[in-house]
């Protein structure tokens, strides 16, 4: 009765099978001299995909409660002021001969309030590129499947549109570090190390140490994220010192805010279109990236929001949106807690396959609201 089955699966297995053992006769008869260099690319193949197998499954520090870590209550005043001073004296001294009266007293050096933001800021992109491989500049990934970009596929791309979403949030905060933040508006000029974060933060994600647009050798991409990290350390260890500015000024929180609101806006318009337009359910290619990029953004914007309500404590208190703001890093956090293991972008009214597409777009909206009305109170 499955005589007929079980030879047409045989047939079959001989098909997929014989190119095989072609491949592999072929190869028994060649010298050494031919083998050689053909073992050696397989090999390197073998060695390759695994070593990006493992980066693209392996999240390593991945913690939605990374900010913790951080100990963002312990500071006490905002960013870039100056912190108290003690100074003391040296006591005096009884030798056989007299007293030696006590030194004079030092005056301390002046120390400020270093900034979360930008604290946090760079520990995104140690997170990003050196806890991680940076995933979208690496030669397997740029290769693709079978000449199909991978996030076209349904495999081996969360990873790389999660770090990218993240770094949408460090790319949004070091234009803001630039342009407000780090300098006292129209009176004095912008800072050399902020700028330069800034620079290498706008550099492509896609990089490899050779290109062909333009053709030659580059530097990768994760080089340039690593010097802003290594500047944005820097403009906090002159602000330590007092020797750079962090205007925690209201208005520079209001436009902040409103920087934040409109790039996730963006990310919410991707998401709607995608759940709209196409209902693949499980089977939609291009969902998971979406979804992850979405995450990172968020992911990213949670630890850097968090930290601007540090830096910005005055302004938040004097215009008693405290609260307001808890809710939001609440909503956040909450956002954070959607990992699925399949993504799914089932018909917004379907009831077989889920939409997780819309349901990070729900609390994106639910976090951009909150923000909005932020935004609205301190502009007053």
């Amino acid at each position: 009765m499955f005589e007929p089955v079980i030879a047409f699966f045989q047939r079959i297995g001989y098909l997929i099978g014989r190119p095989f053992v072609a491949i592999g006769r072929w190869f028994s008869q060649r010298r050494w001299i031919v083998k050689g260099p053909i073992a050696l690319v397989a090999v390197l193949i073998i060695v390759g995909y695994g070593y990006f197998l493992v980066q693209t499954q392996s999240w390593t520090n991945f913690n939605p409660d990374y900010v913790d870590a951080y100990k963002l209550s312990e500071q006490t005043v905002d960013a870039g002021i100056a912190l108290p001073t003690t100074a003391s004296a040296a006591p005096a001294t009884t030798t056989g001969t007299g007293t030696t009266p006590a030194t004079p007293v030092q005056p301390a050096a002046q120390t400020c309030q270093r900034s979360a933001i930008v604290n946090v800021t760079a520990g995104l992109i140690d997170f990003n590129v050196d806890e991680n491989a940076w995933v979208s500049s690496m030669l397997l990934y740029k290769l693709g499947f079978f000449g199909i970009d991978w996030d076209h596929t349904p495999w081996l791309d969360n990873k790389a549109a999660f770090q990218r979403g993240v770094n949408q949030a460090i790319r949004r905060t070091s234009v803001e570090l630039v342009d407000s933040l780090g300098r006292m508006r129209g009176t004095s000029g912008i800072n050399n190390n902020l700028q330069a974060a800034r620079g290498n933060m706008q550099f492509d994600e896609e990089s490899w140490y050779f290109g062909l647009n333009p053709f030659g050798p580059k530097t990768p991409s994760p080089s340039y994220y690593r010097a802003a990290a290594r500047d944005l350390r820097l403009f906090d260890d002159a602000l330590a010192t007092c020797a750079a500015i962090f205007d925690a000024r209201a208005d520079n929180l209001v436009e902040f805010i409103d920087r934040v609101t409109s790039d996730i806006g963006d990310t919410s318009s991707i998401l709607r279109e995608r759940s709209e337009f196409y209902n693949g359910g499980w089977f939609d290619t291009r969902a998971d990236d979406r979804f992850w990029f979405a995450y990172g953004q968020l992911y990213g914007y949670y630890g850097i929001l968090s930290a601007a309500r540090a830096d910005f404590q005055t302004v938040i208190q004097q215009r008693n949106i405290a609260p307001l703001y808890a809710e939001t890093l609440k909503q956040l956090r909450a956002a954070l807690r959607i990992q699925p293991l399949i993504i799914s972008n089932g018909a917004e009214d379907g009831w077989i396959m889920p939409t997780h597409l819309a349901t990070m777009g729900f609390y994106i909206l639910r976090v951009r609201s909150n923000l909005v009305e932020m935004r609205d109170v301190l502009a007053r």
